[in-house]
């Protein structure tokens, strides 16, 4: 059952290997990537299933004992991220069949893109820091192809920003890296909680989470270093763009996540208020960036910097709800952002460009594609029955109960300035006066619509459902917020 925990991410890194062989055979290559994502899902589903039946389930590879060997862990909340990543690939994935370019394809789109899974799916379930590390970066270069594939000036020159940035956090990384184990004498994350623990994080221990913070925190996006981020999702193609909104940030704030509970959960009234006021000013300067902007992939982009910092406040208030809510607030906007750069790519492929100024009359000649957009942009905003509703107000209850009156304040103030941004969006888009042709009117999207249906519904259900899912959520949170059940599972046999 344990070698379970392989699949996530050996699948796709094989089957990604085997599609470097058919490059030309454009067919063959869609008809594998289909079966791919699809199994993956499956396997995802299976995971999650297993994980909540029998607790946390660890892989000693090799069989070769923690903390000397490789350990794969997954528990709760690292299943229910696989889970979103099996989603999000399959989904984006049908939707590049019908909108990628077949020069795109041939030059290893889809072998890329696995390996981009095999990163992302890797990093969320491995228990070692170095591999963590392998994963980020494996995620990384796949990424750095997929931003660049089709050679625009524009994307020559923006993803310049993206990959020397990544860089520069990686060889940050790896210096954290050297100096943890330099104090620690492991890089196993049990072992490494162990060791903190005993040691108390104090002094040099503090420093070393707070670079763990900046590296992380540069891969998702935080302030002061996010500024990478609006311009590079711009140029990519729309399912990339997709991919990258819904997924890669995530796996910055996974890690922060897993660190910050797991490995540095000790000195709070050192660490909260970082967390914290760092989220709080995220949320802001997103929320300004989105309001600011007359262009739809440049607002969606300002977004997710936005929303990553309710996530990292959820972290930062550290109860039991305010951890859960930044679970469900991660769940929701894998969701919601997925879907929303799938509309601007199907409003681009429409209209053949995303400035507002240039747009409108969609939802005279494309209702469905209208309606779709205001359900998912009202549930970015927060506004009920739909997913980001109770996420938000889950965050705003914690922080009040926490007497953090001014952070719940800024959430939901910046709140009113997403629902205005996506209001912004369907009044130039999608309402007034018809500025694109006639023929551009006759465009047929419905296949492009029907990757985006499934994000609708599931954005529904989890505001409808919103009790079973948040005791679900809480049932995750309870276990990040008890790092014996992950420390014992690893080290002392406790797991599945």
């Amino acid at each position: 059952m344990n070698n379970l925990l392989v699949l996530p991410f050996l699948i796709p890194f094989a089957v990604g290997a085997i599609l470097i062989l058919f490059s030309k055979r454009i067919g063959l290559q869609r008809f594998l990537s289909g079966l791919t994502a699809i199994l993956m899902l499956g396997v995802a589903i299976y995971l999650l299933s297993v994980v909540r039946a029998e607790g946390v389930v660890v892989l000693e590879v090799g069989n070769w004992s923690a903390p000397f060997g490789i350990v794969l862990v997954a528990d709760l909340f690292a299943a229910i991220m696989v889970l979103m990543s099996a989603i999000v690939g399959l989904l984006c994935l049908f939707f590049a069949f019908r909108t990628i370019a077949p020069e795109r394809e041939k030059f290893y789109f889809y072998p890329f893109y696995f390996f981009l899974l095999t990163g992302v799916n890797g990093a969320f379930l491995t228990g070692d820091i170095f591999n963590l590390f392998v994963f980020f970066e494996v995620m990384l270069i796949s990424s750095y192809v997929l931003i660049v594939m089709g050679g625009t000036n524009y994307q020559l020159r923006e993803s310049l920003k993206y990959v020397v940035m990544n860089i520069f956090a990686s060889i940050l990384f790896i210096a954290t890296m050297a100096f943890t184990y330099a104090v620690t004498g492991t890089l196993n994350m049990a072992q490494l909680a162990e060791r903190v623990a005993e040691l108390e994080q104090v002094g040099v221990l503090n420093v070393i989470a707070m670079f763990y913070f900046i590296v992380f925190g540069m891969k998702g996006a935080l302030f002061p270093l996010y500024f990478w981020l609006p311009r590079s999702y711009f140029g990519p193609p729309a399912a990339v763009a997709a991919l990258f909104g819904g997924l890669l940030t995530k796996v910055g704030i996974y890690a922060i996540i897993r660190t910050f509970t797991l490995i540095f959960p000790h000195n709070q009234e050192f660490t909260q208020p970082i967390l914290i006021w760092v989220g709080a000013i995220t949320i802001v300067i997103g929320g300004l960036g989105a309001v600011s902007n007359f262009d739809f992939k440049r607002i969606l982009s300002y977004h997710i910097v936005s929303q990553v910092g309710y996530m990292v406040i959820g972290l930062g208030l550290y109860t039991s709800l305010a951890v859960a809510a930044a679970i469900y607030y991660i769940v929701h906007n894998i969701i919601v952002k997925t879907a929303l750069f799938l509309y601007a790519g199907t409003a681009q492929r429409i209209t053949g460009t995303t400035d507002l100024k240039q747009m409108g009359g969609l939802l005279k000649t494309h209702p469905l594609l209208g309606w779709m957009f205001f359900i998912t942009g009202i549930a970015i905003a927060g506004i009920p029955p739909f997913s980001g509703f109770v996420s938000k107000l889950s965050l705003v209850v914690s922080s009040f109960e926490t007497e953090q009156y001014v952070v719940g304040g800024i959430a939901l103030a910046v709140g009113m300035l997403t629902l205005f941004s996506m209001i912004k969006i369907f009044m130039y888009v999608f309402w007034g006066e018809q500025k694109h042709t006639k023929a551009q009117g006759k465009t047929k999207v419905g296949d492009l619509l029907l990757p985006a249906i499934p994000l609708v519904i599931l954005t529904t259900v989890l505001g409808v459902a919103a009790q079973p899912i948040l005791s679900f959520f809480l049932e995750a949170s309870n276990q990040l917020l008890d790092p014996s059940i992950y420390i014992d599972s690893v080290l002392k046999g406790g797991g599945a």
